[in-house]
């Protein structure tokens, strides 16, 4: 029902804000070919998730912050699990490289 409110306001950029948190595969899954559907259609999506499996298949860029400052961005060529978390923990890309 929240989804549909937003919706129906036609907004370019919609944020999901840890979207398939507590619920069923079924709905995980519903959720996802919604916010693909949407991004085909043009509509900026800024997705907000602590779950790395999550992050790594839905995302085009994966920006990183560690107490509210960003510490890393990867295009999806450049995606690796050890730097994210690197990043996560506080470390910054010329730490990391």
């Amino acid at each position: 029902m929240v989804i549909a409110k937003a919706l129906a306001a036609n907004p370019d950029i919609l944020i999901f804000d840890e979207p398939t948190r507590g619920i069923d595969v079924g709905a995980r899954h519903e959720i996802y070919m919604l916010m693909n559907e949407l991004a085909e259609q043009g509509k900026g999506i800024l997705m907000v998730s602590s779950d790395m499996e999550e992050l790594l298949g839905m995302s085009e860029r994966i920006i990183v912050l560690h107490e509210g400052r960003q510490t890393g961005e990867l295009a999806k060529e450049e995606f690796d699990q050890k730097k994210i978390l690197s990043y996560a923990s506080g470390y910054t890309a010329k730490e990391v490289e």
